[in-house]
């Protein structure tokens, strides 16, 4: 469904619906309640931290993220980051603005199940829709 890239930290992930186990073993996963990656609200994406979001703990605020979806790239600048609870869903409710939320489990370096989560939250700068939309996997 897009592809997120975060050019500093060398991060290139496929993005797929859903947060099951099965997305998240192969994908970063979309937050179905969360507005579509082609969205105007706050998009809200989640990876294992052992995986796809390992960099996230190096990423400081101004960060470049963009979201190339078949409608076009979307430039992302990172605003703050943050750690939550797992229950704490404020994170995921619109912000007011285009916005892309990462979310991970906090601390990267723990072995096992992970106590707290760790969030990242970006805004739109950029959009540039597609003049001729494409697969994201190449043109055919």
């Amino acid at each position: 469904m897009a592809r997120l890239r975060i050019p500093r930290l060398d991060v290139a992930a496929v993005v797929a619906e859903g947060t099951t186990s099965r997305v998240l073993d192969r994908a970063v996963g979309h937050l179905s309640a969360s507005a579509p990656p082609d969205g105007d609200g706050n998009v809200v994406l989640a990876a294992h931290r052992d995986t796809f979001f390992r960099p996230l703990a190096e990423i400081v605020p101004g960060d470049e993220l963009i979201l190339e979806t078949p409608a076009g790239r979307h430039v992302y600048a990172v605003e703050w980051m943050r750690v939550v609870d797992p229950a704490d869903l404020t994170v995921t409710r619109d912000a007011g603005y285009p916005a892309l939320t990462l979310i991970t489990c906090y601390p990267f370096q723990l072995v096992g199940n992970a106590p707290r989560r760790y969030v990242v939250r970006a805004r739109r700068t950029h959009r540039a829709a597609t003049a001729h939309p494409r697969r994201l996997r190449g043109e055919r």
